[in-house]
């Protein structure tokens, strides 16, 4: 008598089960992260409303840089409270970097797309970011162009708008900003370039350091290009239409 030989039919894997388990695990540890994230980068930003901001990123990619090269390693910060920093210095980067400063959001879209648009038409970068862009990337963030840092720049500029606040940030902006060839912020510049304390800065030494703000370690606010002495000139005249600040 023959025996009937029975094949056990192969158990499929449950892969819909395995995927959704895996995507389970991913979600979770994404929004763990992004938690995370929220959280420090909140902590941090309330931290620098009150407490000034030693260094920033791009002070420490300098040191890298140089070290490096084998250059020396000259490095001068020295934090200034925004009542020891001459007004003029205040008009004179709102002149030269964002005109709209006191009354935009944290965005100024209209430059945005006039600096979009000039950049369709020509190889030239130029950028629309405003000062609190600017100081958003420059305490928080690292130096480039990609959309994850211009996303978190966007992130960090809510933040900073909502938190500090315009007096703080230009505060901020003005002691943390590469204003020469190892030089940061407003005190150390004013010593560097004049001799002298930020509140005793002039109108035109004050357009002199902002002049240079596009490239400090290329430009001199001191025996200056025909270049930066026209921007000092432009600057100059747009600080008297500033008018007084209020924060």
């Amino acid at each position: 008598m023959a025996t009937k030989i029975t094949r056990k039919k192969p158990t499929k894997k449950p892969v819909k089960k395995e995927t959704r388990s895996f995507m389970n695990i991913v979600s979770r540890l994404l929004f763990k992260v992004a938690l995370w994230f929220f959280g420090i980068s909140l902590f941090f930003v309330v931290l620098y409303k009150f407490v000034p901001v030693p260094f920033t990123p791009l002070m420490v990619i300098r040191t890298i840089e140089n070290s490096a090269d084998k250059k020396e390693n000259s490095f001068s910060h020295d934090w200034e409270p925004i009542e020891n920093i001459s007004i003029n210095l205040q008009k004179a980067v709102i002149a030269s970097e964002d005109g709209s400063f006191l009354v935009h959001n944290g965005f100024d879209f209209k430059a945005m797309q006039k600096a979009y648009k000039g950049n369709e038409r020509g190889r030239k970068i130029k950028g629309g970011s405003t000062i609190s862009q600017q100081t958003a990337k420059n305490v928080f963030l690292w130096q480039g162009r990609s959309y994850l840092r211009k996303g978190l720049e966007a992130y960090f500029t809510v933040l900073i708008e909502f938190i500090w606040g315009k007096e703080r940030i230009m505060e901020v902006y003005l002691n943390s900003i590469e204003m020469g060839n190892g030089v940061y912020g407003a005190q150390a510049a004013a010593e560097h370039w004049y001799r002298k304390d930020a509140k005793d800065l002039t109108p035109i030494q004050a357009a002199g350091i902002a002049a240079i703000l596009p490239n400090p370690r290329k430009f001199t606010a001191t025996s200056s290009s025909s270049y930066i002495n026209n921007r000092k000139t432009k600057i100059m005249r747009v600080m008297r239409t500033v008018g007084k600040i209020k924060y």
